[in-house]
């Protein structure tokens, strides 16, 4: 297992859409976490505005590249139409 950084981008005026999925999104996350797998994730609040965000950041443990894409493709938020893009990298745990 290898960290992965998944940075995902919201797409324009997705608000309802990633409250109505949140609680899923959240489930999903809890459940790397019980893993052992997770290493921080959160929101990324606009600058002018911390009640809205623009995105999200995951880093977290997976198998390869391609386990990560796959788990990034069956997030709700994806499903809800909420992330624009996700961009996945390896991610490299120097300081914990």
């Amino acid at each position: 297992m290898e960290y992965f950084m998944l940075l995902a981008t919201d797409g324009e005026d997705v608000h309802e859409a990633r409250m109505s999925a949140r609680s899923e999104h959240l489930k999903r996350l809890e459940n790397l976490q019980a893993e052992g797998r997770l290493l921080t994730a959160g929101p990324n609040p606009l600058p002018d505005n911390p009640e809205r965000v623009s995105g999200s950041l995951i880093i977290a443990q997976f198998a390869s590249l391609d386990d990560a894409q796959a788990w990034a493709e069956q997030d709700p938020y994806v499903d809800a139409g909420v992330y624009d893009e996700i961009l996945i990298k390896p991610f490299k745990a120097v300081f914990k």
